[in-house]
This record gives structure tokens, C-alpha cells and sequence, in this order.
């Protein structure tokens, strides 16, 4: 294997620049890195967000998301509730999460527990969604075997039938559903030349939101 060394010229990130709360500091990557995907290639999907669960026999799972909701409760994501992430957090809601920007040197941890989003929620986003997408909701028993790319795309095409564009509007899947992390940590990694990066951590006091400054305590990691 070649072992490749890129040294990481980030800017770091001092407690003097962090800002009061988790969500303000979170909510301030998450903007600048929303900027940079609209000005630069090197930041594709901002807000994916890796999710790890634990299933049965406590054995990890962890996959890729689309952070869709982030606000002073936490971040949330959408999901079929019958799939692999969605059975193993009705069973047991502890995740972690991470935002990774590689290209800006920076990333965010969460650890917590899921909750089910609210209904409104859920719905209000839904029929956000472009209406191939809400045909794709439907058409996929999400994490469940198939045999080909071809009975896969015949089931969208029977979807696509039964809700056709522009005619009606395409219900939420009684199957469909979203989650959202309530943090009791959070830490906000920044990397640094010579592998010194900064690693500041919000851990949870009280019973606040991600807003309440009174809540969190803070400290450092060595990197």
C-alpha cells in the first residue's frame, strides 16, 4: 500500500473563535460549507452526514445520509422506517453522526440518541421534494435484497403510474419517516499542520437544546 502523506494546512480552530453555543458553531461550518459547495468543486455534498447504529447483537452498522433538518434540537435526516437504520434505532436510539468537510480541514461529531421527527415535519418536507424523488420513496423497500436493476426500475415505473406528475399529489409512505439526533456531545474537529488538530468539545450538563449555552460544557481533546 502506498502510504500517502498529505500534511493538512487547516486554519484550526481556538477556543477564543469558537463561538457560544453548539449550534451557533454548528450552524456556522454547515453555512460556510454550503458556500464554499456553491463557489468550489472540492466540496460536493455538504450535507452528508455519516450515521452509525448498533444492531441486535450490538455489532455497528454506519451509512451515508443527507442531513435535511438542523435547528436547536439537533440534526435529522429522512428515512424508510423498514430499513436497516430505521429498525435498529426503533430498537435502540443511541447513534453518532459526523459532518465531513475534507477539503476545508474541518468536521462535526455528534453523539446522542434518535428520535422519530414529528409527522408535520416529515410531510412538509416530502412534498418538498422533487416528484421523481417521491416516486423513488415509494418504490424502494429500502436495505431489502432485489434480484436486478431491472425489476428495480419496473416497480418505479408502476409508482410512477399510480401518482403521475403534475396530476395529484404523491402521499408519504406510511412506511416513510425521518429521525432526529438529540446530542449529549458534540465536538468540532479542525485539522492542523503535523497532525495537531484541534479537537473542542461541547458536552451535555443540562437538559437544554443545542442553543442554551448554560447546558454544555466545554473542553479539549488531544488530537
Amino acid at each position: 500500500m502506498d502510504h500517502r502523506r498529505l500534511d493538512y494546512d487547516g486554519d484550526g480552530l481556538t477556543e477564543d473563535q469558537l463561538l457560544e453555543t453548539p449550534f451557533a458553531q454548528a450552524r456556522l461550518w454547515v453555512d460556510e460549507a454550503l458556500a464554499r459547495a456553491e463557489r468550489s468543486p472540492d466540496v460536493v455534498e455538504p450535507l452528508a452526514m455519516s450515521v452509525a447504529t448498533v444492531d441486535r447483537q450490538g455489532h455497528p452498522n454506519v451509512r451515508t445520509v443527507l442531513m435535511r433538518f438542523l435547528d436547536e434540537r439537533g440534526p435529522g435526516f429522512v428515512t424508510a422506517l423498514t430499513s436497516t437504520k430505521g429498525r435498529e434505532i426503533l430498537l435502540n436510539p443511541a447513534v453518532a453522526a459526523a459532518l465531513t468537510w475534507p477539503a476545508m480541514y474541518r468536521a462535526i461529531r455528534f453523539r446522542g440518541r434518535a428520535l422519530p421527527l414529528d409527522d408535520a415535519e416529515v410531510e412538509e418536507y416530502f412534498d418538498s421534494r422533487p416528484w421523481a424523488s417521491r416516486i423513488s420513496a415509494w418504490t424502494s423497500r429500502q436495505s431489502e435484497p432485489i434480484e436486478s436493476r431491472k425489476e428495480l426500475e419496473a416497480a418505479y415505473a408502476r409508482r410512477a403510474e399510480q401518482f403521475p406528475e403534475g396530476r395529484a399529489r404523491v402521499p408519504v409512505p406510511d412506511f416513510w419517516g425521518g429521525f432526529r439526533i438529540v446530542p449529549d456531545e458534540l465536538e468540532f474537529w479542525a485539522g492542523r499542520r503535523n497532525r495537531l488538530h484541534d479537537r473542542l468539545v461541547f458536552t451535555r450538563t443540562g437538559e437544554g437544546h443545542l442553543g442554551d449555552p448554560t447546558s454544555w460544557r466545554l473542553h479539549r481533546r488531544q488530537p
